[in-house]
């Protein structure tokens, strides 16, 4: 709504007159790139030089590694000089390297800028307020994502103590309540005259004292009444902590087998004379790899020829690239949408769990990047996999899924290989690290090693 592609239902949109989207999806260049790529302005010079952008990208733009391409998109997006600009998900796929590209690119931007994005040294860098969006409103607070989170946080807890005092006053009062009323109850039985005999007139004087002593009783019962109707009002006047709490946990086993998969060392052609040259590599049921190396030196064909390699049966393996294109995606979603019974039931649950609304998620037509990892990890959850492989999976995904995802991926029993630029998640969930360097840049070429973490 910002960039003016999408009208508000109600209300308005103020903007500057000029602005741009530089969009999550990397499958195909923004219309100005040539013009930027070949343009022989200083400007362009700088920002291309900046940036390390290569007059030869938009021709080979299909061989591009997607950190390239995002920088491709933000170097043409700073080009254009918009009054708005507006960037989902800058740092994703971005090596460290690029990403330091990438962000004194952005802080050399003087115009209005909306960010998108889970690094969250990115937007304590970039960010002077922070919006965060909860349905179905959203949360406004000043100063960058760490300053503004221990803000929410605060208000958070308050709110729960809030909610605390509130549901325990009325437990007590429901209590109090109950205890009088019995205490009524019997009273009034004590005070019956059906079971006295008509011409016992004591008697009678004798109830009609008591119940006069005790006229007030009554009035007393009712404001317990009132309070606890009062109590109960303020319980739910108390709002709900601005923060959810996730939990996911996967159904996986480790393998019986020795190894989940060996493979000869060789050298993988990466396109246009550049090779990865890499050792025998072994993975065994229990280890937890992260591969990591710069862009465009071959993490993902890496990763393509291992799954293309692997003699597991098919359901004991989850593999999620780093890309899904728009088809692909649109074919999950008619997968998903033709479970039926308990497999539907489970798979709305774990889309619950990591924080989208199921039925809003079947309902689209393309599910965002990161909606359709969601989804794919939901539906292969009730397989009981025994190697896990992703590509970028912090890509595209909110910071609570990512938390949420991280935790789970700690308690699951199974196999784990990971690429990821995020080095945070890679030290929480690896002990083994399979690292890809440069061993000629003239060709790029590149070689892998094999450590400890």
């Amino acid at each position: 709504m910002a960039c003016k592609e999408l009208a508000p239902r109600a209300g308005s949109v103020d903007t500057p007159e000029h602005t741009l989207y530089c969009p999550q999806r990397t499958d195909a260049p923004i219309r100005e790139f040539a013009d930027f790529a070949n343009a022989a302005d200083g400007e362009a010079y700088r920002i291309r030089g900046r940036l390390g952008i290569e007059a030869d990208w938009l021709a080979r733009w299909e061989t591009l590694s997607h950190g390239e391409r995002k920088r491709a998109q933000i170097g043409t997006c700073l080009w254009l000089q918009p009054n708005l600009l507006a960037v989902d998900e800058p740092t994703n796929h971005l090596d460290a390297e690029a990403r330091r590209m990438v962000l004194q690119a952005l802080c050399s931007y003087r115009g209005v800028g909306l960010l998108v994005s889970h690094d969250r040294e990115l937007l304590d860098e970039l960010c002077t307020h922070c919006l965060f969006v909860e349905p179905p409103g959203v949360i406004l607070r000043s100063g960058n994502y760490t300053v503004a989170w221990r803000a929410l946080r605060q208000e958070a807890d308050t709110t729960r103590k809030m909610r605390l005092k509130a549901w325990r006053d009325r437990e007590r009062l429901e209590r109090e309540l109950i205890r009088r009323r019995e205490q009524q109850r019997k009273a009034d039985r004590g005070r019956s005259k059906r079971r006295i005999d008509r011409r016992d007139h004591d008697a009678k004087e004798k109830i009609d004292r008591a119940r006069a002593t005790d006229s007030g009783a009554g009035k007393r019962l009712r404001q317990i009444e009132g309070r606890l109707q009062q109590a109960q009002q303020r319980e739910e006047a108390v709002a709900a902590a601005a923060q959810s709490c996730l939990w996911i946990g996967f159904d996986s086993d480790f393998s019986q087998r020795n190894a989940l998969f060996r493979i000869e060392g060789g050298a993988l052609p990466l396109g246009e004379g550049r090779d990865l040259r890499f050792p025998d590599l072994l993975m065994q049921p229990q280890d937890r790899i992260a591969l990591v190396g710069p862009n465009g030196s071959g993490k993902s064909t890496l990763i393509r020829m291992i799954v293309h390699e692997i003699t597991l049966p098919e359901e004991a393996v989850v593999y999620i690239p780093q890309e899904i294109s728009e088809s692909r995606s649109q074919q999950i979603i008619e997968e998903a949408r033709g479970l039926s019974g308990e497999m539907l039931g489970r798979m709305m649950n774990w889309v619950n769990l990591l924080g989208s609304r199921p039925e809003r998620l079947l309902e689209s037509r393309v599910p965002s990047p990161g909606e359709i990892r969601k989804l794919i990890l939901a539906m292969k959850i009730a397989q009981q996999p025994q190697l896990i492989v992703m590509d970028e999976p912090t890509n595209h995904m909110d910071l609570p899924s990512i938390e949420c995802l991280e935790e789970a991926l700690q308690k699951c029993a199974c196999g784990l290989l990971l690429v990821s630029h995020d080095q945070r998640f890679l030290e929480a969930l690896t002990i083994i690290r399979w690292e890809i360097w440069s061993i000629d840049k003239a060709r790029a070429s590149f070689k892998l090693r094999v450590r400890l973490c």
